[in-house]
């Protein structure tokens, strides 16, 4: 197949997918066509790995070595306005972070290799639903992925709208962050808003917790560590002329170090019982590790860096990319085995950047074959002949 034929195939599949989004675990449609094109180029394919994933492998020659390849296709609740001619069908979802395209480019390096066979071992493409809610890696794990189709190594990429289109940008260690999410339930004593002496106020206390959570990062945090904590939602049973009994507030947390994880838990916990207790109101603090911060293995950076420059050259690579605070989900896995994860850019000069998950973003199809061709390189620089 020409360069020009294998493009125009690529760009076909993504726009199918496109127009077709479904989102976390509901991903059956895309499931199918994930697999019906693994079993056409000659693909073991296993389907159902948490709830909807699908699981590619492809041996070729002796070697022992097992290298994967992961994509993540559940898309989003939004509305699409992009007006494309392959615009969403699906009113309220869209493929607007674009997993689309990262299935599309998973499914090319499975193409490129499965027709080249160029390589000595064995190739896992690991197709995962639910990345955007942090439930589909896990999901994954808990089928027993790796104890049913070992991994060696793991690696994985995600667009970026904001870096320039067709560079890949790598680093060892915390590349996405972790995200934590915490509940706050704050129970005081109402009353009339002229009285406040009668009751026990829970919305000054909140206030308060509000406030003091921010010293966390200010005074606890080592000053050299990222960390972010936010409250994003305040709730109350109370109205304008009413202190309310019951506050709940909610929000999240970021950071590279599970250490760091562990810190803010801590001292987030001591001061809403504290605080509490100090204006007479009980707490009731709930705190949920939603995403592992995405950490890259040293050797397997080195992997993509050789290979993105042998595919893409040395200009178009850099290998001490700047972190990102939102969160991924593969951070779960490469928790567990050697991986590397990587962001392609899709910033082009004079068009206006729409960022993920906005209404009218649309991944780059001219991304699609480099993005392809860099996985097959890995898989080859891993796996020689």
């Amino acid at each position: 197949m020409s360069n020009e034929n294998f493009k125009n195939q690529l760009t076909d599949w993504r726009h199918y997918l496109h127009s077709h989004p479904e989102t976390a675990f509901e991903e059956e449609n895309t499931s199918r066509f994930v697999a019906e094109k693994l079993l056409e180029m000659g693909y073991e394919v296993v389907t159902g790995i948490g709830k909807t994933g699908v699981v590619g492998t492809l041996k070729n020659g002796d070697g022992s070595g097992i290298i994967g390849i992961r994509a993540d296709m559940d898309a989003l609740n939004i509305q699409e306005e992009t007006n494309l001619p392959y615009a969403s069908k699906y009113a309220g979802k869209m493929h607007a972070c674009g997993h689309d395209g990262h299935v599309t480019t998973a499914l090319g390096a499975a193409k490129l290799l499965a027709d080249r066979k160029d390589f000595n071992g064995t190739v896992r493409f690991i197709f995962q639903p639910a990345e955007e809610h942090g439930e589909g890696a896990l999901a994954m794990l808990k089928d027993g992925l790796f104890e049913r189709f070992p991994i060696d190594e793991f690696y994985g990429l995600h667009n970026m709208p904001g870096l320039p289109e067709g560079q890949i940008h790598s680093k060892v260690g915390g590349i996405c962050a972790s995200e934590d999410n915490f509940e706050i339930r704050i129970k005081g004593k109402g009353g009339h808003a002229s009285a406040p002496n009668m009751g026990v106020d829970s919305l000054v206390t909140a206030s308060q917790i509000i406030l003091a959570l921010q010293t966390i990062v200010a005074r606890n945090i080592d000053p050299i560590d990222t960390a972010v904590v936010s409250c994003t939602e305040i709730h109350t049973d109370g109205t304008v002329n009413v202190i309310p009994t019951n506050v709940v507030i909610t929000g999240d947390c970021r950071s590279y170090n599970p250490e760091v994880q562990s810190l803010i838990k801590e001292r987030m916990q001591a001061i809403c019982e504290n605080i509490c207790e100090a204006n007479g109101a009980t707490c009731e603090f709930t705190y949920r590790n939603s995403f592992s911060p995405t950490i890259n293995w040293e050797e397997c950076h080195h992997t993509v860096v050789q290979a993105a420059t042998n595919v893409l050259g040395e200009a178009n690579v850099v290998d001490h990319a700047q972190p990102m605070m939102g969160s991924e989900d593969f951070g779960h896995f490469i928790d567990k085995i050697p991986g590397c994860y990587v962001f392609l850019g899709g910033k082009r000069e004079g068009e206006e950047v729409y960022p993920l998950h906005h209404a009218k973003f649309d991944y780059k199809d001219e991304n699609l074959v480099r993005g392809a061709e860099f996985f097959a390189e890995i898989v080859r620089i891993k796996l020689p002949i």
